[in-house]
């Protein structure tokens, strides 16, 4: 499978620039009853990327479709949490996934990495774990009577931080470098970070003791946070009739079904993924309407904190992602409105009056999206 889909990528990418066809609509159209035709001018945009064409959608959905079945071939169920990483992985960006224990996330990670041939690297956060830890250090060698440099398990292409509420702030900040400019500093060096990198952390909801509240400001950083519901009983009946049967289990394990060009190949027509103005506004009108001075009166009160600009570019950018990942070579503000739960919900801070009447936020959020009219 890796063979023929790097032939057929070697052969795309290898086109002159002259025979890329602009304007081109995707077989795949905006679901049925859509009233918008954000779509019906997808050529018109900008000459700095030409528009996907149909051959490279193609390619793509067999490169996704080869990462989607090795996924679902270790990890059973769980879909929107498939969706949510891969949204990630296509945008180049970090997740924050929340959970009790037991759901899949660090086999979901790993499964991920190594079906896109790339390096894991598991760090479990403890309250004694150091920013040294995790970036690397120097270490003094007797031999030669010199400092050799360490790195440390952030670089690699997927990073889990494993409970990462339970880090102190001081070690949490130092993964704020690497998510934000995919490098660390050891010694006043640079080291920059693996393509692709990306980091996904875990919480538990439940257990509070012992943990520490994750600043704002790392939460920012994150460009999705999903939470992951219970599978259904016939999803736990499934694990169970891998495991008697011998295709799920500790003897079993992920292989690698494409590699880092692939990846990067999707990237780059994820960044060519046509985005409407009328779109454009209609994300940064959703994320304003967070902020205290446009909510409604009837939210003033649960919302402490609305979203900031960050909110916006992630919206922009996992749409993009979600677009591509459906088939299309542009967005429709449907994509918008799938991802406003995952974007939004790290980054609308909800009152102590919200709390304490147990107001999720996902509520709060849908309240917020039904008041911006969409294009």
């Amino acid at each position: 499978m890796g063979g023929r889909i790097a032939a057929r990528v070697s052969a795309i990418t290898a086109r002159p620039s002259d025979q890329i066809h602009r304007g081109q609509r995707t077989s795949r159209a905006a679901p049925e009853g859509n009233p918008h035709a954000v779509s019906a001018e997808v050529g018109a945009h900008s000459t700095a990327a030409p528009a996907i064409t149909p051959d490279e959608l193609t390619q793509a959905g067999e490169i996704l479709a080869a990462i989607e079945a090795s996924f679902s071939a270790r990890v059973v169920g769980q879909e929107r949490l498939r969706t949510a990483l891969l949204v990630a992985l296509l945008a180049e960006g970090h997740i924050l996934l929340e959970s009790v224990p037991g759901l899949a996330k660090t086999l979901a990670a790993s499964t991920l990495a190594t079906s896109v041939n790339a390096e894991f690297s598991r760090i479990q956060c403890t309250p004694d774990l150091l920013p040294s830890d995790i970036i690397g250090t120097q270490v003094y060698d007797p031999r030669n009577h010199t400092f050799e440099t360490q790195l440390g398990p952030v670089h690699a292409n997927f990073v889990l931080l494993d409970e990462i509420n339970r880090a102190s702030a001081k070690t949490q900040s130092a993964m704020l470098e690497a998510m934000q400019e995919s490098q660390t500093s050891i010694a006043g060096v640079v080291h920059r970070l693996p393509v692709p990198f990306m980091v996904l952390a875990t919480q538990n909801p439940i257990e509070e003791e012992g943990t520490y509240v994750l600043p704002r400001a790392q939460m920012d950083r994150f460009l999705l946070k999903e939470v992951i519901d219970y599978p259904s009983i016939d999803q736990e009946v499934l694990v169970l009739d891998r495991i008697e049967n011998g295709t799920l289990g500790r003897d079993t394990h992920a292989k690698a079904v494409v590699g880092h060009d692939h990846v990067s190949y999707l990237h780059s027509l994820t960044h060519r993924v046509y985005v409407d103005p009328a779109v454009k506004r209609y994300v940064a009108s959703l994320v304003a309407a967070t902020r205290d001075n446009a909510l409604p009166q009837e939210l003033r009160a649960y919302v402490d904190m609305g979203a900031s600009p960050r909110a916006t570019v992630a919206f922009f950018q996992a749409a993009r992602a979600l677009a591509l990942l459906n088939g299309r070579n542009h967005v429709i503000p449907e994509d918008v409105r799938a991802l406003r739960h995952g974007v939004l919900r790290h980054r609308v801070h909800l009152s102590f009056e919200a709390l304490a009447e147990r107001v999720r936020v996902e509520d709060v959020i849908d309240s917020v999206v039904k008041t911006v009219p969409s294009p």
